[in-house]
């Protein structure tokens, strides 16, 4: 199948640390990149324009919830999701996978796919790796994603199943994909376990897509076990396609993935965070409804360009969230997506520069980690 659109230049290297660009029919994407998720076709409270003043250049959208509503169909009808959203950068669609396995409590499956109910209505519905296709089709990422199973990451046993469904799934995917103006990335699985993510590598690397996720982790293992299983995953993925770490954004964890040849990232977390008052600084996570912010004049973060912190104080700030005003949500989520953006631009100058490992130890020593859980 032709995939001319898509091609990735490595432009400079570091150790592991990769700068590139990735070339696709909506724009150029300068790696490493941070992709924030826009769920339901929009990235939660704020507008396109003020998505495209942080600096973003790669969205997210979710093909189960798209699915589920409005439906594939309606969002075709409407020119795609670069219409129907109205956002002219480089998108990327997720297969459903993760959400089939994570949001459905009643699920089924077997070989040909999965039947699971809707989290919305209750109702039946059925994923295979070709109608994960045809809805991404309809839906009109630039880069879309293979249809995998996802499983706990401790359990062996069922890690050797889906990984072996998450393969021939993979082959049903790029043997039902018709457009070549899309992207298919096929996605490495294999829990913790070092020889089935070995095998999982070989066999995604062995298709010859235009990229390669790597999926499964960030969802309970230790931090030392996610950095062991980007590393070898990385070193059989070819060196000339993007390597994308899904559903990870927390600062540190990007700066570690790059250290480890990470190209892509997205995650949920700023605008979450967002929603739940707590705001990224170089110094780690502040909450903003703390009361010693009450009289507070400083921005969130001194020396951000993002408009939230050229305009407001983290006194005004406050005082949205103790009033419960809706704009709290959609200023603080415009400076944390702004700073995880900023965070890959600096770290792409610092790799072109060849002082990414110093950026990253300096990073890394001054951010203080936040171990505690925020729900959705």
């Amino acid at each position: 199948m032709d995939e001319a659109p898509f091609t990735f230049d490595l432009i400079a290297t570091q150790t592991n640390a990769r700068a590139g660009v990735f070339h696709t029919p909506h724009g150029d994407l300068e790696t490493p990149v941070f992709a924030p998720v826009g769920t339901q076709a929009t990235v939660k409270a704020v507008t396109p324009a003020q998505l495209a003043e942080t600096g973003a250049t790669l969205v997210l959208s979710n093909t189960y919830h798209l699915y589920l509503r409005p439906g594939a169909d309606l969002v075709a009808e409407m020119g795609g999701l670069h219409e129907f959203m109205q956002w002219p950068k480089p998108m990327l669609t997720d297969s459903g996978g993760f959400q089939v396995f994570s949001l459905s409590a009643i699920r089924k499956i077997d070989a040909e796919g999965v039947t699971f109910k809707s989290h919305i209505d209750g109702s039946m519905h059925r994923f295979t790796p070709e109608s994960s296709i045809q809805i991404q089709e309809k839906l009109g990422a630039d880069i879309i994603m293979a249809f995998d199973e996802c499983s706990d990451p401790y359990d062996e046993t069922y890690n050797r199943s889906a990984v072996d469904r998450t393969h021939a799934w993979l082959e049903r995917c790029v043997n039902a994909k018709t457009r070549n103006d899309q992207a298919l990335f096929g996605i490495v699985q294999g829990g913790v376990f070092p020889e089935l993510r070995r095998e999982s590598a070989r066999k995604v690397a062995g298709m010859d897509l235009p990229g390669h996720a790597i999926g499964g982790l960030s969802v309970g293992e230790s931090k030392a076990e996610m950095h062991e299983m980007i590393e070898l995953v990385n070193e059989i993925l070819p060196t000339g396609k993007p390597r994308y770490l899904m559903g990870v954004g927390s600062p540190e964890d990007l700066i570690n993935g790059v250290l480890r040849g990470i190209d892509i990232f997205d995650c949920v977390l700023p605008t979450r965070l967002a929603r739940h008052q707590s705001a990224f600084t170089h110094a780690g996570r502040i909450n903003l409804m703390n009361a010693a912010y009450a009289h507070d004049k400083r921005p969130i973060e001194e020396g951000c360009e993002c408009y939230t912190c050229r305009t407001f104080t983290r006194a005004y700030l406050r005082h949205l969230i103790m009033a419960k005003e809706m704009l709290a949500a959609t200023l603080i989520s415009i400076h944390n997506i702004q700073f995880l953006v900023t965070l890959m631009k600096q770290s792409r100058q610092a790799i072109l520069k060849g002082q990414f490992a110093n950026f990253a130890s300096d990073f890394l020593a001054q951010y203080k980690t936040s171990s505690k859980k925020v729900s959705s």
